[in-house]
């Protein structure tokens, strides 16, 4: 009978490395509810490596998974003005537009305008960007979910966010020389 292949990363080392990189997060994204979150997805993707019997140097790994995700919370941080879900981008209050037609108008119009940008997009790309910005899933749960690599999640969001932009700024006059 064959033993299971024992993890590399004992109990002991898991802890101090745990806090080592909820520390390193934490000083980068000074959030700690941020800095949790990465740290338990670092700690969820290495549970899910299928090879990590093989990697020679754990903590490495851990890092290299950390500065990963770090990299990706920059670019959410960097591109979430780009499109906020309706509720967020026109905080107007649904009462004044009872009152005012135009602003009823300009809204539905925008709305009309973000609803034919995303219908531009492949579907796989929208169905990311949908995932991530309306409901609000991680990009490792989107991966998952669509069955793909976190990088091409990484790669169909920012791509998708771009494309919005791109084409928003264009219909509205207002794209920055290049």
């Amino acid at each position: 009978m064959s033993r299971p292949t024992p993890d590399p990363l004992p109990v002991d080392s898991f802890r101090r490395f745990y806090r080592d990189i909820l520390h390193y997060l934490h000083k980068r994204t000074d959030n700690p509810s941020d800095a949790a979150d990465m740290t338990q997805d670092v700690f969820t993707q290495w549970l899910d490596y299928r090879d990590r019997a093989q990697v020679e140097q754990p903590r490495a790994f851990l890092f290299q998974m950390a500065r990963n995700l770090l990299r990706d919370h920059w670019r959410r941080q960097k591109v979430r003005h780009i499109i906020q879900p309706a509720h967020e981008a026109d905080p107007e209050p649904m009462a004044d537009e009872r009152q005012d037609p135009l602003a009823a108008a300009q809204r539905q119009q925008r709305l009309e305008q973000l609803k034919a940008v995303l219908g531009e997009l492949s579907p796989r790309r929208r169905e990311a960007l949908m995932l991530h910005r309306f409901e609000g899933l991680s990009q490792a749960q989107i991966a998952e979910r669509m069955g793909i690599s976190l990088s091409m999640v990484e790669k169909h969001i920012a791509c998708a966010l771009l494309h919005c932009k791109q084409r928003l700024d264009h219909d509205n006059g207002t794209e920055q020389p290049q």
